[in-house]
């Protein structure tokens, strides 16, 4: 650029600035005139609320805001008690559910002093959920990109809370439930009567399926490929042009691209609006929502934000499913025809391993239909009888105390407002490494008396057999690293990592992450046992995750070596898919209070007709009310949540410190990695199965499952993010420049 360019672009910079002025002040007056209105219908809201009739949505419709909006004003009108969010996406509309069975009120843990353990020494055994060195043989295993987790539970009513000691003058804000003393509480532990996990005796009916980008209208299924005229593709457009072509046995059609769900987002707050809107559209002449079941069908929409399902039938016999691929993995662009060659490429490594095996509507039905059918059934195999489904109370306990993936953000003055670098270490097929050993059976009870009654060698076998404890935590003074032991937090379902020195709470958490707690490369935290749940050992999951495991490296090697391209990307897909499977078939044991999901239309005037009596609106469209209500716990014989919850620690303890699959070659142990194996401030974030820091972790990767992959890395200063949207940029740059540069 010239000087003379230069002083010309400036004098246009001013004509700019000169322009920008006059419409700054406009906007700034519109903006005081907008908030003064927004105040006015504030309190006309709040004046209305107080009529002890009012309705929040009928309040929502009249001021032209969402219910939510009315309830943040109004509390009164809302909820009672918050819908628990679901691990895995629920029914849209269950059926009718047993009773639910009386509970004993849990009680406070004020009266009980806790027993400290034992002095344990440098690891010499496994510690709970992870893999003893010489179990497996080594596995090829190449980079899988970790699935977001499902939300957090949040605490059922029934447990009262544990209390807390906490830093003076600090306000514990939300509580943990505890088990009643004495007998009430050792009711809790027992098998619910005629429940057990069973292998079938029938299998699962195929679905016949199709393939459908509506964005590009290329439609694929068995029968060949056609390209149709979608228009905007509206529910009754989708269905007349896909039924004009495919045959009524087509009963899912997967979309892989186009999301047509979201086409009016714009209009709405919240996507699940949106989706709402586009489920409840106008249909074909002889549709109708679906409205009968089966073994494996469902009744209703799914009102999920990204991935919904829709349920239609046309007279008795036809019915369909409007699903989206990216429920097994994300397409990334792949065709339809690519995607269904995923999907038959993932049938063909699944049967080599399960002959009546069948895909079905989503990989955590396929993952709980595949274990169920690897339960032992030979006459006099132990557990031929079934896996025995603990009482509600436990699972109730352990849906309020166990957690899930960790997720956190360290932000400054933590750490440095600027870092050197950036990287993402990721743990590679995780999941499938915390399967090996799960509890069994119904639990026994461990006080903290008991535990102080036992020798030291009894409490060093508690601890590191499939347990959950109810501890106090100590933090040593000094301590300059990440918190190890989840807390509850403020909110509903919210966790938190206490870190600092001296502090002391009381919390739950799993054996895997108590010995980490106790045994951790830099310095033992106090730990006392206030109470615990210890199962027997076994390996219930074993066989399923080791069939799971293997489908997934032939089909990482076929995404190797095929020599057609297309084959070889559906190859990948498939092989996340498998890995979907496994993490959201370990996600369906943990059974959580079911949300049943619905709409209802819309009376003359906006009126909302009655929904269902104990739910609760979450969202208004011009023509449709949706609405979601808790179910409570099931009488599911599937429900196995002391499986997920011992995943689910195991994994959380790795991320911090945990053995991989490579050797030291002095001593022949292995080495091991994870956070706390990085400079202490180094540590700038936490996301499931990754670490995220400022320095580059340098540990060793044989592809072993658990093994951490570098995953994203930009060696040059950053900014530290500071919230979310920050983070993913972050991290979406970092995974560019390893692709791009090899770094």
């Amino acid at each position: 650029m010239t000087n003379k360019g230069y002083t010309e672009g400036l004098a246009e910079l001013r004509e700019v600035r000169d322009e920008i002025k006059p419409l700054t002040r406009q906007l700034a007056k519109l903006q005081a005139e907008l908030a003064k209105l927004e105040a006015q219908r504030d309190r006309k809201i709040v004046e209305l609320g107080a009529f002890e009739k009012a309705k929040a949505d009928r309040l929502a419709t009249s001021a032209g805001v969402s219910v939510i909006d009315v309830v943040a004003l109004v509390p009164a009108l809302g909820p009672q008690g918050p819908a628990s969010a679901p691990a895995e996406p629920a029914p849209a509309r269950s059926a009718a559910e047993a009773p639910a069975e009386p509970q004993t009120a849990a009680q406070s843990i004020n009266e009980v002093a806790g027993a400290p353990t034992p002095d344990l020494p440098a690891a010499t055994q496994p510690a709970v959920g992870e893999q003893a060195p010489s179990t497996d043989a080594a596995e090829n295993h190449d980079q899988e990109q970790e699935l977001a987790a499902p939300a957090e539970p949040s605490a059922p009513s029934m447990p009262a809370p544990a209390s807390a000691a906490s830093v003076p003058g600090e306000e514990q804000k939300r509580t943990l439930p505890s088990i009643p003393e004495g007998p009430a509480g050792d009711g809790w532990f027992r098998a619910e009567q005629g429940l057990a996990s069973k292998r079938p005796n029938f299998k699962q009916a195929t679905r016949q399926m199709a393939f459908l980008d509506t964005g590009s209208g290329v439609l694929v299924w068995q029968g060949g490929a056609v390209t149709l005229e979608l228009g905007r593709a509206s529910v009754a457009e989708i269905l007349t042009a896909v039924y004009a072509t495919v045959p009524a046995a087509v009963e899912r059609i997967y979309v892989t691209a186009g999301d047509p769900w979201h086409q009016n987002a714009g209009g709405h707050q919240f996507l699940k609006d949106a989706v709402a809107e586009w489920l409840n559209g106008p249909l074909p002449e002889g549709w109708q929502v679906e409205s009968s079941r089966g073994k494996d069908r469902q009744a209703g929409h799914l009102v999920h934000p990204r991935n919904p399902v829709g349920r239609w039938q046309r007279g008795a016999d036809q019915h369909t499913e409007i699903r989206s691929a990216g429920e097994w993995f994300d397409p990334e662009g792949a065709d339809p025809a690519t995607v269904r060659a995923a999907f038959v490429e993932l049938w063909k490594a699944l049967h080599r391993h399960w002959d009546d095996v069948v895909l079905m509507g989503s990989p955590s039905q396929t993952g709980r239909d595949l274990w169920s059918r690897t339960i032992p059934a030979k006459a006099g195999a132990k557990w031929a009888d079934g896996y025995p489904v603990m009482s509600q109370e436990i699972r109730g306990l352990l849906h309020a105390t166990a957690g899930q993936g960790r997720t956190e953000l360290i932000v400054p003055p933590r750490v440095a407002e600027r870092v050197p670098g950036w990287f993402e270490a990721d743990r590679t097929f995780a999941y499938a490494k915390h399967t090996w050993s799960s509890g069994v059976g119904v639990p026994r009870r461990v006080t903290a008396s008991a535990f102080a009654a036992m020798s030291e060698k009894e409490q060093s076998n508690a601890l590191f057999s499939p347990s959950h404890w109810q501890v106090r935590v100590t933090i040593p003074k000094g301590w300059e690293h990440v918190g190890l032991l989840p807390a509850p937090a403020p909110g509903e379902r919210a966790w938190h990592y206490p870190y600092e020195g001296g502090r002391t709470f009381v919390t739950w958490a799993g054996g895997a992450e108590v010995n980490v707690a106790l045994r951790n490369p830099l310095q033992p935290w106090r730990i006392e046992i206030l109470d615990g749940l210890v199962w027997e050992k076994g390996d219930p999951l074993k066989d399923w995750s080791a069939k799971l495991k293997d489908a997934w490296r032939s089909l990482r090697a076929l995404a190797e070596f095929h020599g057609d391209e297309q084959q070889r990307q559906a190859a990948r897909l498939a092989s996340r898919a498998v890995r979907s499977i496994l993490l959201y078939g370990i996600g369906t044991f943990a059974q959580r209070p079911r949300i049943t999901t619905g709409s209802v239309v819309l009376g003359a005037g906006g009126e909302v007709p009655e929904i269902p009596d104990g739910a609760r609106l979450t969202g208004l469209t011009d023509t449709h009310a949706t609405w979601e209500r808790n179910a409570g716990f099931a009488r599911d014989p599937y429900a196995h949540p002391e499986w997920a919850a011992g995943v689910w620690s195991a994994a959380r303890a790795a991320l911090l410190d945990g053995p991989t699959s490579s050797k030291d070659p002095q001593s022949g142990k292995p080495l091991r990695a994870g956070a706390l194996h990085l400079p202490a401030g180094a540590i700038l974030a936490f996301r499931t199965d990754a670490v995220y820091s400022s320095v580059r972790p340098e540990w060793p990767y044989g592809g072993e499952p658990g093994d951490f992959l570098l995953k994203g890395a930009m060696p040059w200063e950053q900014p530290t993010p500071t919230s979310d949207e920050e983070f993913y940029v972050l991290q979406r740059l970092g995974r560019q420049a390893v692709e791009a540069e090899g770094l």
